[in-house]
């Protein structure tokens, strides 16, 4: 094993890395927010609203990611009558995939981190005669966030292991030429390879919300 040869595997890994962060930053930017969105329904006190935030809420938890990622991908082309206007790109199905999946366990920490708050701010920002939009985006966020930012670290975390089952569906990712480096070299270095991008990925991250966290607390 040469350094000739490392570099040669690295270049097109670094490629794939691309879509890597690609679909991850994708899915942060889009999944956070509607998770939010979700929990607020999860919470209304209009009965049918909530009753089908929780019924996404479980469905996207209690099927595999993978299945999932199939479903968007192979299965809505095949679904009578509207099929064939559902035809989208590899990637953009897999990212509709990962968004609506991880928007559910975002809306979980969520409503965890709802709970946490004390309910005697509601009650103090009545007094204050604040309005229920101010109380929830001045006084309820603000904590929320805070209680449940060390969860979507770990959950953020988690998608970038997840970025991996792109290779299932055919998507050129990191693991992808990984996987054919191997099945070209007869060799497991390409492997090693992908996992010390992976773990450089995940260390970036780390740090970012090991900053956050840090910023939150002594604010």
């Amino acid at each position: 094993m040469s350094i000739s040869y490392l570099w040669d595997i690295t270049i097109p890994m670094l490629q794939g890395a691309r879509t890597t962060i690609l679909l991850f930053l994708l899915v942060i930017i889009i999944s956070i927010p509607l998770g939010f969105l979700v929990t607020l329904m999860v919470n209304s006190r209009v009965k049918l609203v909530s009753w089908l935030a929780n019924g996404y809420v479980y469905v996207m938890r209690g099927t595999p990611l993978l299945l999932q990622l199939l479903f968007f991908c192979f299965g809505l082309p095949m679904l009578p009558f509207i099929g064939e206007y559902l035809l989208m790109d590899r990637f953009a199905a897999a990212c509709l995939a990962f968004i609506l999946n991880y928007a559910a366990y975002f809306a979980e920490i969520f409503r965890g981190g709802l709970l946490a708050v004390d309910k005697g701010q509601y009650e103090a920002a009545q007094v204050l005669g604040l309005s229920r939009w101010q109380t929830l985006t001045r006084i309820i966020m603000p904590q929320m966030f805070r209680v449940a930012l060390p969860s979507v670290s770990n959950e953020s975390i988690t998608l970038v292991k997840d970025t991996a089952l792109l290779y299932a569906v055919s998507v050129p990712e990191l693991l992808h030429f990984a996987y054919a480096a191997v099945n070209r070299d007869f060799t497991i270095v390409p492997f090693v390879v992908a996992g010390v991008n992976y773990l450089l990925m995940i260390l970036v991250l780390t740090l970012l919300f090991k900053a956050l966290e840090r910023k939150f607390k002594f604010e």
